[in-house]
């Protein structure tokens, strides 16, 4: 049940703010012109709860404010047209306030569960100790790549980083100096990338970038400017650690995310079981592979 809710939410923010916001005007046109027909018989001021919950949602807090004022004063046309009278004319603004303040305390308890919502989705994604992608999420962007690739074929390159002489900083300065080494080289990686690049940590102290649209002469030139400044923050802060790096660059769809991650992987591996501190790229054009 909860992951249909989950799927049902999700739903809407498939479109764009600008689409739900016309939708929502157009239903609080709809139902005001249904209470002008009704006359003083049926209310259906609840029923305004559903534009105001989509825009809530969908757009922001403040948009979800308006589009209650708007309600409110919608029903109060609809009250006026279709001729409801009271005893005195005060209480056609006490009700439009009524409702309008109820409207408002439903848009505040939306926009917290909205926010809750972003939260957990958020710290479902992130590895705790650096900020990066967490190795689940990042798989499912992995795949989420390769499918789309598969519809509107494109290169990809996908880099697989291991720190050298990680534990060393662990034994000689300790594990809180160790996560700090961790946060800094995340922090570095995504300050060099672009915003529709990936930056995750897979565990321990290896971290992937995952660079879309990318062929291997571009992706040359990024990562090579990436070790560089890793390499520099890292002497700037006198941590002895350096960086072992194997790059794959896909002309069009691997077979699978996990034999994307395992080719950059192994090349990775030949960097550390040889000389550390490196950098080897492949290029893999199905059974063809040029490695550099």
């Amino acid at each position: 049940m909860e992951r249909k809710i989950k799927s049902f939410l999700e739903a809407f923010e498939d479109k764009s703010p600008l689409f739900w916001t016309t939708v929502a005007f157009a239903i609080v046109g709809l139902l005001g012109l249904f209470d002008y027909a009704t006359g003083n018989e049926l209310t259906l001021s609840l029923f305004y709860l559903f534009p105001i919950f989509l825009v809530t949602w969908v757009v922001d807090r403040k948009t979800g404010l308006f589009m209650s004022l708007i309600s409110g004063l919608t029903l109060l046309g609809a009250e006026i047209a279709a001729g409801q009278t009271y005893s005195h004319p005060i209480f056609y603004l006490l009700n439009t306030l009524v409702r309008t303040l109820f409207y408002v305390v439903i848009v505040y308890l939306v926009s917290e569960l909205h926010k809750s919502r972003k939260e957990e989705q958020e710290a479902a994604r992130t590895d705790y100790i650096t900020g990066a992608v967490n190795a689940r999420y990042f798989n499912e962007l992995l795949q989420m790549e390769i499918s789309r690739i598969r519809r509107y074929p494109h290169p990809i390159t996908l880099v697989y980083i291991d720190v050298d002489n990680f534990k060393l900083v662990n034994d000689l300065f300790g594990h809180r100096i160790g996560d700090e080494v961790l946060r800094c080289i995340a922090t570095e990686l995504k300050s060099q990338l672009r915003s529709t690049d990936t930056v995750a940590r897979l565990g321990g102290d290896e971290f992937v970038m995952l660079l879309p649209s990318t062929r291997q002469q571009e992706a040359r030139l990024v990562v090579s400017k990436v070790y560089s400044s890793l390499l520099e923050t890292m002497m700037q802060r006198n941590w002895p650690v350096t960086f072992s790096m194997g790059a794959v660059t896909c002309e069009f769809s691997p077979y699978s995310a996990e034999q994307l991650v395992n080719m950059a992987d192994e090349l990775m591996y030949e960097v550390k079981n040889s000389t550390k501190n490196n950098i080897r790229f492949r290029t893999w054009a199905g059974e063809k592979s040029i490695r550099y």
